[in-house]
C-alpha cells in the first residue's frame, strides 16, 4: 500500500534493531506476555530498559504472534498493525508471483511491509516502492528476513513518480480509503484509474482489490479472479491483457484449485434434491454457479435467481459444501419450529441467501433446545421464499428423529 496509519517516524525501528531492543525482543520471544500478563511484564521490563524501547517491543512481539497465521517467519519480521493487517498472507504472494513467470525485473507498488514482496522476488529481481517511510523501511527489513534481501531494491517514492523503464511489468496494492470492503471507483491511492493506464505504457500489470470490487469497473480483456481461503473470500485480483488467460476465475487457496468461466455453461432449474451445495464465496463472486453444476454433473439451481446448487447424489467438491437437506419447505416461521423440534435441533447456523428474514430476530425466537446442530438456510426456490434444514453428510440422526 502506498499510504496507511503507520507512525511517521522510523525511531522506533531503530530502537529495536539496537543492540537492546534484540535482547528485549528475543527475551521477549522466549516469555511472550498474554493479555493476563501484559501490565506485569511491562513493569518488569521498564525497570530494565527504556519505557519507550519497551511499549515499541511488546506491540511488536504481539504483532509477531499474529502474523504467525500469515507468514513462516513471522519472528523474524516487523510490522505495523495497518500493515499486517493489509498485506497479502505468504500463500496469497507466492500465488500472485506466478503470473509473472515469464519475468526477469518487475516492480511491486505500494509494497507495504513487503508481504508480497516475499513472493515476487524468490526467482526475479523486484523494485519495491512505497511513499511511506516506515512501510519502506520495513519491506526492506522483511526481504531480507525472508532471505531475497539480494533480490530487492527499496525505494521510498510516490509510485505516480516513478519512471519504471527498467521493469517489464508491475504489482499494485494500492491503499483503499473507504471504510467498507467496497472498492469504488477513485476510493484509493493510487486511483484504478491509474492503475489501469500501467497496461497502456506496454507493462504487464496486476492488481489486488478488495473482493467487494465492482465488475463493471474492470476494463476489457483484463481478467478478474477472486481468490478464497478455507472458504473465507480474501480479495480480487485483476490481472492486464498480457497476463489474462481467461475472463473470470475462481481460486481456492491454500492448494490453488482454480476455476474459470465457459460462456456456454448451462444448468437446468428444479426443486431442491437431498443434497444442496453452497459454493465456495469465489465461485459465487465470480459468477462461476452454472460452471461449477456443469462439472459436478447431475444437478441443478434451485432458482434462477440464488447461488445454491442441488442434487440427488452425494457431490464432493473443494469449490463447494454439501449439505444433507433433511426438510425443504416453503418459508415459514410456525412449521420452521415445528420441524427443528422433530429433527432434535438444538443448534443452528442460518445462511440466508435471497431472503428478507432478520436472522438476529429468527434467532430469538426459534428457543430450541435439541441435542443436534443444524444449518439452516432461509433462500428462494422456484421464485417463491424457501427454507431448507440441512446437516452435515457425516452427521449420524438420532434414533427415533423424525418428522
Amino acid at each position: 500500500m502506498s499510504g496507511g496509519s503507520s507512525p511517521s517516524s522510523s525511531e522506533w525501528i531503530d530502537a529495536l534493531l539496537a543492540p537492546a531492543g534484540q535482547a528485549l525482543l528475543d527475551e521477549l520471544a522466549q516469555n511472550p506476555p498474554t493479555r493476563d500478563t501484559e501490565i506485569a511484564v511491562i513493569t518488569r521490563l521498564r525497570e530494565r530498559y527504556d519505557p519507550a524501547l519497551v511499549s515499541a517491543a511488546v506491540e511488536q512481539a504481539a504483532l509477531r504472534v499474529r502474523a504467525q497465521s500469515k507468514f513462516s517467519h513471522a519472528a523474524r519480521m516487523y510490522f505495523t498493525r495497518a500493515g499486517l493487517e493489509q498485506a497479502s498472507s505468504e500463500r496469497m504472494a507466492r500465488h500472485h508471483a506466478r503470473r509473472y513467470a515469464s519475468f526477469s525485473r518487475i516492480a511491486d507498488l505500494c509494497t507495504g511491509i513487503g508481504g508480497d514482496l516475499i513472493g515476487l522476488a524468490v526467482d526475479r529481481e523486484v523494485l519495491a516502492v512505497d511513499i511511506d517511510p516506515v512501510h519502506a523501511r520495513l519491506s526492506e527489513l522483511n526481504a531480507a528476513a525472508n532471505g531475497i534481501g539480494g533480490s530487492v531494491t527499496v525505494l521510498r517514492a510516490d509510485v505516480k513518480d516513478v519512471t519504471l523503464d527498467n521493469v517489464g511489468a508491475v504489482f499494485v496494492d494500492p491503499a483503499r480509503r473507504s471504510s467498507d470492503r467496497r472498492f469504488s471507483a477513485g476510493a484509493s491511492e493510487p486511483a484504478l484509474s491509474w492503475c489501469f493506464s500501467l497496461a497502456e505504457r506496454g507493462l504487464a500489470v496486476g492488481i489486488k482489490a478488495a473482493p467487494g470490487l465492482p465488475t463493471d469497473l474492470v476494463p476489457s480483456g483484463w481478467e478478474l479472479e477472486f481468490v478464497s481461503e478455507q472458504r473465507e473470500l480474501k480479495e480480487s485480483a485483476l490481472w492486464s491483457p498480457s497476463l489474462a488467460t481467461t475472463g473470470r476465475r475462481a481460486t481456492l487457496l491454500p492448494h490453488g484449485q482454480t476455476m474459470v468461466e465457459r460462456p456456454d455453461a448451462r444448468l437446468g432449474v428444479e426443486a431442491p434434491g437431498r443434497y444442496l451445495i453452497d459454493p465456495d464465496p469465489a465461485v459465487t463472486r465470480a459468477g462461476l454457479v452454472k460452471e461449477l453444476g456443469e462439472s459436478l454433473g447431475e444437478c441443478w439451481q434451485i432458482d434462477e435467481t440464488i447461488a445454491f446448487l442441488s442434487a440427488n447424489a452425494d457431490l464432493r467438491t473443494p469449490f463447494g459444501r454439501t449439505l444433507v437437506v433433511e426438510a425443504s419447505e416453503p418459508w415459514g416461521l410456525t412449521r420452521l419450529k415445528q420441524v427443528l423440534r422433530a429433527l432434535d435441533v438444538g443448534v443452528v447456523d442460518i445462511r440466508k441467501r435471497g431472503s428478507a428474514v432478520d436472522v438476529d430476530e429468527l434467532q430469538r425466537r426459534l428457543k430450541l433446545t435439541g441435542s443436534r446442530a443444524a444449518t439452516v438456510v432461509l433462500t428462494r426456490a422456484g421464485g417463491r421464499p424457501w427454507m431448507l434444514v440441512c446437516f452435515e453428510p457425516n452427521e449420524t440422526r438420532l434414533a427415533g428423529a423424525g418428522i
